[in-house]
């Protein structure tokens, strides 16, 4: 493959990246490597007023050393107050995002045991998160989730302003395309492909029927810069391509 090929993993990190365009000075909470190198991404080109941690309690520069102390109490406050971004996975989704970590078939028998809820509720009540999902699959992407750990849309309004006042699912990302709820209903909407995929390709692997814009757009194409931080700054092992591999 040239190295002047956009892979399908540079794509899914571009498209993480987009999730925390324009979001200001907010937390960027990444979790797992490609939405880690999209943060980064992001900071580096179209987002310099993001923050980024080393995990724990360090605030960290592009770099990787350390700009300031974020203790815990001071991360609640972001947490609490709308000012952090996640981009949490997900083992299952529904069509109005609400989103299962915890365990598979009914939650008193489960047939699987996973991570639990978490701080999922927390997450999605409190601050907007978007999902990372490298393996776009109708197991994943279900009519109704067994357990509602992230909260979605719908249970959201459901449960009043309370919940509705920091709740926001900017977008989802998977190794197929680009998904997002602007939709009256705020269902699932195909927001763009990935090239190469097209969006009956999408649909087969959804196990809902997901909204469709007249015209599917293609992810946007990286800029030059882009594909040079990607590829000798950010991840030149490309550690990438082993999450989503090249097609």
């Amino acid at each position: 493959m040239s190295r002047t090929t956009t892979t399908r993993a540079e794509y899914c990190v571009l498209a993480c990246a987009e999730a925390w365009r324009d979001n200001g000075e907010v937390l960027a909470s990444p979790m797992g490597l490609i939405p880690s190198i999209g943060a980064r991404l992001a900071k580096h080109t179209f987002s310099p007023e993001l923050l980024l941690t080393d995990g724990e309690a360090t605030l960290v520069g592009l770099d990787g050393g350390a700009e300031g102390w974020l203790p815990y109490r001071r991360h609640l406050a972001m947490v609490t107050g709308g000012r952090r971004h996640v981009m949490m996975g997900a083992s299952q989704l529904d069509r109005f995002g609400n989103q299962n970590i915890s365990c598979i078939g009914d939650w008193r028998r489960p047939a699987r045991q996973l991570l639990g809820v978490r701080g999922a509720p927390v997450n999605t009540l409190n601050n907007p998160v978007s999902y990372w999902v490298p393996r776009h699959s109708q197991r994943v992407f279900v009519e109704k989730v067994d357990m509602i750990c992230g909260v979605g849309f719908d249970s959201a309004a459901a449960a009043g302003p309370s919940a509705t006042r920091y709740h926001r699912i900017p977008r989802v990302v998977t190794d197929l395309g680009v998904l997002d709820f602007a939709t009256p209903d705020r269902a699932m909407r195909l927001a763009s492909c990935h090239p190469g995929v097209t969006a009956a390709e999408v649909q087969a692997a959804t196990g809902f029927p997901l909204a469709l814009p007249d015209v599917v757009p293609y992810t946007r194409e990286p800029t030059a810069t882009e594909l040079r931080l990607i590829r000798t700054v950010l991840d030149p092992d490309g550690l990438r391509d082993r999450e989503v591999p090249p097609v």
